[in-house]
């Protein structure tokens, strides 16, 4: 009887064991088959807005000046940490500052900051010293001067058209005659468009016609050049026909070899 008891108890305790991971193994079942809780989306949040990006602006008053005088700069900046301006070197956000340059300078701002960087320049001219003319040199050059005749240009162009040949000529005829004579090209515009346009455009033009001399014969170092830019107008009413006048290319003769 007790071996029989003890076969019974075993078998009891055996088919409890089975139960158990019979158990286990339909609770593991049933959580893969219905998957894990579904978690709760978190709401994104969408990132934040880039830094504004620099802004600058410079300018210089006069725009040209003659050697031995001074101009002003002023400038402006915003959303900038660092601002330079070249060749000056660091300068607060805003602000001006006179300047006595011995030479044509560019002045370049350079505003950085977060955002990134913004460069602009301003250009002021230093006009070239005229030697005078020898005495009694003066007045046949006054008298001569119906003889030296502008180039006009078209609106934002440079290159002399054919119609503008036979000035060109007339120029070469002129300083052909007079070979004791330098001149000097003035570049000039009309009042369309930025200063430091104008101020390139006007070099072009002045810059086109000291080729063309040359081409006709004229040594290159009896001509020298330099840009107004539109800083000064021949006629100074706002037409076509004014403008006109001032899109031209002056020959002025500045001193004796």
């Amino acid at each position: 009887m007790k071996t029989q008891s003890r076969r019974s108890s075993f078998v009891s305790k055996v088919g409890i064991q089975k139960s158990s991971v019979i158990f286990i193994a339909i609770a593991a079942l049933s959580l893969v088959l219905t998957g894990c809780p579904s978690k709760t989306e978190v709401a994104k949040v969408p990132p934040p807005p880039p830094p504004p990006a620099p802004v600058a602006s410079i300018e210089v008053s006069p725009a040209t000046i003659e050697p031995g005088q001074s101009a002003v700069i002023s400038w402006k900046t915003e959303n900038a940490t660092e601002v330079q301006i070249q060749p000056l070197g660091a300068v607060e956000a805003s602000g001006s500052k006179p300047v006595t340059p011995t030479e044509s300078t560019t002045y370049k701002i350079v505003a950085r900051g977060a955002g990134g960087t913004q460069e602009m320049v301003a250009r002021v001219t230093v006009s070239a010293a005229s030697a005078a003319a020898a005495p009694g040199k003066e007045e046949e050059l006054s008298a001569k001067s119906a003889e030296r005749l502008d180039v006009f240009f078209n609106t934002d162009e440079y290159e002399v058209s054919p119609d503008q040949g036979s000035t060109i000529a007339n120029d070469a005829a002129f300083l052909n005659e007079h070979p004791d004579v330098r001149i000097m090209i003035e570049g000039h515009c009309d009042e369309l468009g930025s200063i430091e346009y104008n101020l390139a455009l006007g070099e072009s033009r002045a810059t086109e016609v000291k080729s063309r001399l040359v081409k006709a014969g004229i040594p290159s170092d009896r001509i020298e050049t330099i840009s107004y830019g539109k800083e000064r107008p021949f006629c100074t009413e706002e037409s076509e026909s004014c403008w006109r006048l001032n899109r031209r290319a002056h020959v002025v003769p500045v001193a004796q070899r």
